[in-house]
């Protein structure tokens, strides 16, 4: 199967990423099949140019590349394997499951997949970014698996990220994505504690961020997060509860010393979920602070 400007793409979950990802999809000219479980969510797709699939059999027939952007490991085992998808598959197909699941959901999907499709190609890939990436096509593809796959996603993945990084055989990339979103969720508490230590200091917002813009300290995502927090806006980019998904996955592979500041701060955000936080964006790191929430420890 050659890799072409016609590759056709199948989209499998079109929450907040999935959605602008099937959009770029589109607009790059790739025939673009969506699904999801709420089928409300696909007509914004559909009026851009997808074409709705009534099922995850029907969107992945005819689909080169398969992209499963769903949220959790079970949920991806049962749209795959729960039905008929599994042996819709189109021969040859690359299915590249770009959802943040973890380690061993990642490497046991793809035993299960060669034990049922030993023609169909796993390709791990989750992606860095949020919703504003998301929607500029600036995405960090973070893949993994086998060579003879990269020529044939690469016209989807050139559609949705400014870059893709390979990174060996599949499972490659899930390690990486948590050890990227322990990065990114550790500068998040940085801010929103920085900025709490600030109101007890009285030093005020703008001067803080005078003081770290340009400077050593500065990092776009931080400095991004800082004035979403000054301003109050917690409208869901990247949600604290998803956000919280993948450091427990990440504590899940550390083994039995698992790295301490990552331990404490997935027990801070699950007293913020647990508050209501959880559907906010991850900037509400600085609301459960603002309203005294803890993990007591």
């Amino acid at each position: 199967m050659k890799a072409t400007s016609d590759t056709s793409v199948a989209v499998l979950g079109t929450g907040i990423m999935g959605s602008a990802m099937a959009l770029n999809l589109v607009r790059a000219g790739l025939r673009t099949t969506v699904w999801d479980r709420t089928p409300s969510a696909l007509a914004a797709l559909v009026d851009a140019g997808a074409q709705a699939a009534a099922s995850p059999e029907q969107a992945v027939r005819d689909a080169n590349v398969v992209i499963t952007m769903l949220p959790t490991a079970d949920v991806v085992a049962s749209v795959v394997f729960g039905g008929g998808m599994a042996q819709a598959f189109a021969r040859g197909a690359v299915w590249t499951q770009m959802g943040t699941i973890g380690v061993d959901a990642t490497t046991h999907l793809a035993r299960r997949l060669a034990e049922v499709r030993p023609d169909v190609l796993y390709v791990d890939a989750p992606v860095s970014g949020s919703k504003g990436p998301a929607i500029s096509g600036q995405l960090l593809v973070l893949a993994s698996g086998p060579s003879e796959a990269q020529p044939l996603v690469m016209p989807a993945f050139s559609a949705i990220a400014h870059k893709t990084v390979w990174l060996g055989e599949a499972g490659r990339g899930s390690r990486m994505k948590l050890v990227v979103n322990a990065y990114l969720s550790i500068l998040i508490e940085g801010v929103a504690e920085a900025l709490e230590l600030a109101d007890r200091l009285g030093i005020e917002h703008a001067k803080l961020a005078e003081v770290i813009e340009g400077g050593p300290l500065d990092a776009p995502i931080a400095n991004a997060k800082l004035h979403k927090m000054e301003a109050g806006d917690f409208a869901a980019e990247f949600p604290l509860a998803w956000a919280l998904k993948d450091l427990d996955l990440a504590l899940a592979s550390a083994g039995a010393d698992p790295p301490p500041l990552v331990a404490a701060l997935s027990r801070q955000w699950h007293a913020a979920v647990d508050a209501g936080l959880g559907r906010a964006d991850i900037s509400a790191a600085r609301l459960a602070l603002a309203k005294g929430v803890s993990s007591g420890c």
